[in-house]
Parts: structure tokens; sequence; C-alpha cells
């Protein structure tokens, strides 16, 4: 059973400073630009549409893939036997640990063979981005409390899948001939380097850029 906001457990995770979507010499590229003339209003349309995607997507697709994320979930009921990490898709997960109160330490858990005994005590279901707590027989709940469960795994995309990045492309280029508007927007949201609670959902995107994004559209 999932609980919490949205039917999951919350979880809490640090900022983290992530990879561009697309570099400067890739779209210089593709674009067929020559010389500098460009570079400095590209080095800052390129930061704000990745940081845009990623929000709306609500995932990073390339930052996690060869390093660690680690996310620490709130367990608020007796009956929670998953939990959903944030990153999508869900590669591999090198640590799952509980513990039963906050003066506890945590305590690692085992899967299958990971020490040679067979035992089990959690599952990874990477088509769903799930950690489930289980025995040899049966799902197991986590304990309840807060930052009660500790994951640490990778996951997305070893780097930008070809179509995300030709969407990234075409939104660089509306906005180096929009430039000269008042701060870089789309369809009037303006964005910025930065995570916004609500530029998920409200950041208009041109259509056929749109259809792209919603394929890797995580919904949580």
């Amino acid at each position: 059973m999932l609980n919490g906001f949205g039917g999951l457990p919350i979880n809490h995770q640090f900022l983290w400073i992530m990879a561009n979507l697309i570099t400067l010499q890739e779209y210089k590229d593709f674009a067929g630009i020559k010389g500098l003339n460009e570079d400095a209003k590209l080095n800052v349309i390129i930061p704000s549409i990745s940081q845009a995607v990623k929000t709306y997507c609500g995932t990073s697709f390339i930052d996690f893939y060869s390093t660690d994320k680690t996310e620490f979930f709130d367990i608020r009921d007796d009956f929670t036997t998953a939990v959903m990490v944030d990153e999508s898709p869900l590669v591999s997960v090198s640590e799952v640990q509980e513990r039963q109160s906050q003066s506890d330490s945590y305590v690692t858990l085992i899967t299958e063979n990971s020490d040679s005994s067979g035992k089990y005590e959690y599952i990874v279901d990477t088509e769903l981005d799930l950690i489930r707590r289980t025995t040899a027989t049966s799902d197991k709940a986590f304990p309840k409390g807060r930052k009660a469960v500790k994951v640490v795994y990778r996951s997305g995309y070893a780097s930008t899948p070809q179509d995300l990045k030709l969407a990234c492309f075409d939104l660089a280029k509306y906005y180096l001939k929009d430039e000269r508007k008042s701060g870089l927007t789309i369809s009037g949201a303006q964005i910025r380097n930065e995570v916004s609670t609500t530029l998920k959902d409200n950041i208009g995107f041109p259509d056929h850029i749109k259809r792209i994004l919603d394929f890797y559209k995580v919904h949580k």
C-alpha cells in the first residue's frame, strides 16, 4: 500500500545542480551557427530550457545515471509495503535501509543473494520505479516514521534521448529568435534556472514540443 501525497510516501532530498540536456556546441552544430556571437545568449537559454523541461516532466533524465541519488521517505501508516523513487526510469538500487524510530540507526536490507543467504527483504520493480518491502513469500510493511526508509539508486539515461534533444533544440531556436523580449517565456510563463512548485503544471510549451515531453512526463 502506498500513502502520503498523491498516494505515495513523502520523500526528502537535496537540491542537485543539474546537467543541461543539450550542450552549447550541440545546438550550434544543429543550427549551423558559426563563431561566438550567439554564445552569451545560448549560455542563458540552454540551462533555462533544460530546467523547464525537467521540471515539467518531473524527472532529470541524465543527472543520476552514473551518480547515486539518495532519497528518504516518510512512512505514515503501518501498511506501506512500497516506495516510489522520484527519478525515472529506475535503473538500479544500491542500498535500501529502514529504521524503527528516529532514535534508531538505519538497518541495511538485503535482497536475493546480495549476501549469499538467499534472503529477501526487498525487491526492485524497475517498470514502476518501486522498491517493495518483502519476505521470501509475501509483502511486508516498512516501519512507520519520519525518514523511516532510505534508498540509494540510479536512474535515467546515459545521454539525452534523441527525440528529447530535438525538442530542446527547437526550444533553444524559439528563444534565440525571441530573446529581445524581457525574460525568457513559454506562452507567457517565465522560466528561470530554478525549480518552481507550479512550473511543472503551468508551462505552456508549443504543441509539437509538448507532445514529445508528454511521452516522458512522470505521473506520480
